[in-house]
């Protein structure tokens, strides 16, 4: 008989023995009670993490719940001024507005219209809720009669006249008392032309969160009937990016942070929880990333046929965020996720 053979065979092979009835080293130990596994839990959520998405409308008692995305809500100014209120109270810091104007034109007037939609909203929440962070999403998609980002022209969309508007749009809603402003078009020097129009106005300590890595995504179809704000013609193609990309998207980031951007969006989340550590681990800059419509949908419907557990789907989908490099997290879920966490 060759010993050595044997003894060879009985070498620590990965953490134990081929020939040791127990394993060296027991993973589970940690897994078997709540208290053991929260006390070693890598990734922890708080509802300081989240940003609440909502949409505003003209007229008075209006709470039009969206169709496809149960439980979110088009909201007049003073239902807007009540969810807030419940916002607060839940401990979630901030929201951000989404406006859909009375009229809408080919240049998206309302958009930059000192007394806007979105503009008489924040003064009201300003005035009723007082901690509360109040962020601007600025865009021209929502106030555009053709649903696009920006001005048209020969079926183009122009980069630099419709950066002009943006910029004006941002500084109407600074003027109105938001406390953030976000601009999501992703037109070329965007940001800095909106940090430019702010400082040169006196606003030099609001900040701007861009939508810095935002994806010509089909998840957005729920939250284009939200905001009505469907193109009517082609698609956002030519300035939202391709979805195959991500190094495309360090580019992006790098320019807006070089442009005077205080936090950098990722948009949707869950299927670029890649492009969002990528951007973390590079950047190490205040990450954000939205957990948008589709996403938010297909959770809920699949909740609802009890094809899964629709809370625990939504804890495991926003800690995977978390855990990907997200320190903000804009969700439809925010509410929900809010009663379960510190």
């Amino acid at each position: 008989m060759n010993t050595s053979t044997e003894k060879s065979d009985a070498v620590t092979t990965g953490y134990y023995s081929r020939t040791e009835i127990s394993p060296l080293k027991r993973f589970r130990r940690l897994r078997m009670t709540e208290t053991l596994r929260s006390m070693v839990r890598e990734t922890s959520l708080s509802k300081k993490d989240f940003i609440y998405p909502l949409f505003v409308v003209p007229g008075t008692r209006v709470r039009k719940e969206v169709n496809s995305m149960p439980g979110v809500f088009q909201l007049s100014i003073d239902e807007l001024v009540r969810e807030c209120i419940e916002v607060e109270r839940l401990g979630i810091p901030a929201v951000i507005l989404f406006g859909i104007p009375e009229r809408k034109d080919e240049r998206g007037s309302e958009a930059y219209d000192e007394n806007g939609i979105v503009q008489r909203s924040v003064r009201a929440i300003k005035k009723e809720v007082k901690e509360l962070t109040v962020i601007t999403d600025v865009c021209l998609c929502e106030y555009t009669s053709h649903g696009h980002c920006g001005i048209v022209r020969d079926n183009e969309i122009v980069n630099d006249e419709s950066v002009e508007l943006l910029a004006r749009e941002a500084l109407t809603h600074a003027m109105a008392g938001a406390d953030m402003v976000a601009p999501s078009d992703m037109f070329d020097g965007r940001v800095a032309a909106i940090r430019r129009s702010l400082d040169e106005h006196g606003f030099i300590h609001l900040p701007i969160m861009s939508y810095a890595a935002k994806y010509a995504s089909g998840f957005y179809g729920p939250f284009r009937e939200a905001a009505e704000s469907a193109p009517k013609f082609g698609d956002r193609r030519s300035h939202q990016m391709d979805p195959a990309n991500s190094n495309e998207a360090l580019r992006e980031v790098e320019q807006d942070i070089l442009e005077g951007a205080d936090i950098v969006m990722v948009k949707p989340a869950l299927p670029y929880l890649d492009v969002i550590r990528r951007v973390k681990d590079r950047f190490q800059m205040p990450t954000a990333a939205y957990n948008v419509s589709g996403e938010y949908a297909m959770i809920k419907a699949a909740g609802r046929n009890g094809w899964i557990d629709e809370q625990r789907v939504m804890m495991e989908a926003l800690t995977s965020i978390k855990r990907a490099g997200a320190d903000l997290i804009l969700t439809y879920f925010a509410k929900d996720a809010a009663v379960l966490v510190p």
